[in-house]
């Protein structure tokens, strides 16, 4: 297998994809929906084809879409406060993750990323000339602060963070960003706070941004995603907020790789957040989450906690087999027994091996229910 920047060429995620496709599995391995996007928002894209955004928006992004992000985050339970200079609409979380390290990294410095973690993380610092760290938590997923402290060098320069998390559904609470804050409260290390999944908190949790700490805020690069908010992830519009002098230096970069994102789907966007019903929406995977794991509790699999947020459940195999890797037993009930998922240690850098597989219940009510129905008749 080649290696490209010290990393595997191909990509795990869409290697069980297609496994599953093969077998005609049930497919709760990525977390992409099987069901369709709100109607009011094909029709905000229909409409935009007879306003005039065929054209490049400015490089801050759609003013309507800004005025909009303003006015939804001020409207959380949790309010973020912020102007119209500390936002960009960028194409994907990615591309942002990837332009804000660019924005701040030197050739040698080092990036903590606190595992497990999405894939494009340890590339994006190793292609920005970054040496990425990794910290792994304890086995419940929660974070021992001293062994944090102890990753942390007189050579980092950021610290890479996702919460709501994918794939343990952890959610950083108010006192571990005063935690963190404590850590680093001396230190010229920025944070790259990836809160993609900020819309799916469950049990009455609420999610508490990065952005909301006063000082945290002042080195923060803090990335959301409308194609994770709304299920349009191939519409390739995102946006990240952080404070004005590193929007400034995020943007010189911005300007020389992708410029704007999509402007029909922005124009879409800007129609569709405006009166968007927040709760209503959480409601609706809080649903799915509990409906998972009612039925997969009628399983030989079990869960140590349902996820606190996210799209994921992690689930433990271990009644199942003793013997098997979580990639062996991914692939296997994948290709075998027809329901795909996930190893967690493919969010790990050097882990080979966990307890752990990932599933997504970002899926049709009937979806969940056969899948996990023919996981208790087979197993």
């Amino acid at each position: 297998m080649k290696k490209i920047y010290r990393f595997s060429d191909y990509s795990f995620f869409t290697d069980m994809s297609e496994l599953a496709r093969k077998n005609n599995s049930f497919d709760l391995s990525l977390g992409l929906p099987d069901f369709d996007i709100d109607e009011r928002l094909k029709y905000y894209l229909k409409e935009s084809s007879d306003c005039d955004v065929h054209q490049y928006e400015p490089l801050a992004g759609n003013p309507m879409l800004i005025q909009n992000i303003i006015r939804f985050n001020a409207q959380r339970k949790n309010i973020i406060t912020v102007n119209e200079n500390e936002i960009s609409i960028i194409p994907c979380a990615t591309f942002a993750l990837h332009t804000a390290l660019k924005s701040v990294l030197s050739p040698g410095d080092e990036v903590v990323i606190i595992q497990p973690s999405y894939y494009t993380y340890g590339p994006s610092v190793v292609m920005n000339g970054g040496v990425p760290v990794y910290y792994e938590p304890e086995d419940d997923f929660s974070t021992n602060w001293d062994h944090l402290k102890s990753s942390i060098s007189s050579k980092t320069k950021a610290i890479i963070i996702n919460s709501p998390q994918n794939p343990t559904g952890k959610v950083w609470k108010q006192s571990d960003w005063n935690q963190l804050h404590h850590l680093i409260a001396d230190r010229n290390i920025y944070l790259i706070s990836e809160e993609i999944y900020d819309l799916y908190c469950y049990d009455g949790a609420e999610h508490y941004s990065s952005f909301l700490h006063p000082e945290l805020r002042k080195k923060t690069f803090c990335i959301f995603s409308f194609g994770k908010m709304f299920h349009c992830t191939g519409w390739k519009v995102s946006y990240m907020l952080a404070p004005e002098n590193l929007t400034e230096q995020f943007r010189f970069h911005q300007q020389y790789l992708s410029y704007g994102a999509n402007a029909p789907a922005q124009y879409a966007l800007a129609k569709y957040l405006d009166g968007f019903d927040f709760e209503q929406h959480q409601s609706v995977m809080q649903h799915k989450r509990d409906l998972f794991n009612t039925l997969i509790a009628d399983t030989p699999l079990w869960t140590d906690q349902p996820c606190e947020g996210s799209v994921f459940q992690t689930v433990n195999f271990r009644n199942v087999s003793k013997t098997m890797t979580d990639v062996e037993f991914s692939q296997w009930l994948t290709a075998e027994k027809q329901v795909a998922c996930l190893p967690l240690s493919a969010f790990y850098h050097l882990r080979q091996n966990s307890d752990y597989i990932r599933f997504s219940f970002l899926k049709k009510d009937e979806t969940i229910i056969q899948a996990l129905e023919h996981l208790k008749r087979v197993l």
